[in-house]
């Protein structure tokens, strides 16, 4: 199985960064498709951002695309979010989630199978 567990989240002023943290644990961690999700106040959760096995592909909504990046260090056994030029809109719970398989995109839900427990990112105007 795999373990997930989100850090990193916090208040932040609209323009300013954040670089959320997901450490993970499995013996097929390596192996798995890695994303992280969000859910804003009264909306539903929704994929930001997407990164493979190998972390040679990435992917992203288009809201965040060009401002978030992910990346993932298998040594570690972690991987990252790091979220730039941070608007209101960002105001969410992220969640990191880990999926078994090695699909070359996985941006639904149904694509994962192990979830953190979320981490509250608020983003003031």
């Amino acid at each position: 199985q795999v373990q997930v567990r989100e850090s990193g989240g916090g208040s932040v002023q609209a323009g300013g960064s954040l670089r959320l943290s997901c450490a993970a644990s499995g013996r097929t961690f390596s192996s798995n498709n890695m994303g992280w999700f969000r859910q804003g106040p009264g909306k539903e959760r929704e994929f930001v951002a997407g990164i493979n096995w190998s972390g040679s592909t990435t992917y992203y909504a288009g809201s965040v695309k060009g401002r978030f990046t992910i990346s993932r260090d298998n040594a570690k056994n972690t991987v990252y979010l790091q979220m730039n030029t941070l608007k209101p809109e960002d105001t969410a719970v992220y969640y990191c989630a880990a999926g078994l398989g090695r699909h070359r995109v996985a941006e639904r839900e149904s694509d994962y199978d192990y979830w953190g427990q979320g981490t509250q990112v608020t983003v003031s105007s």
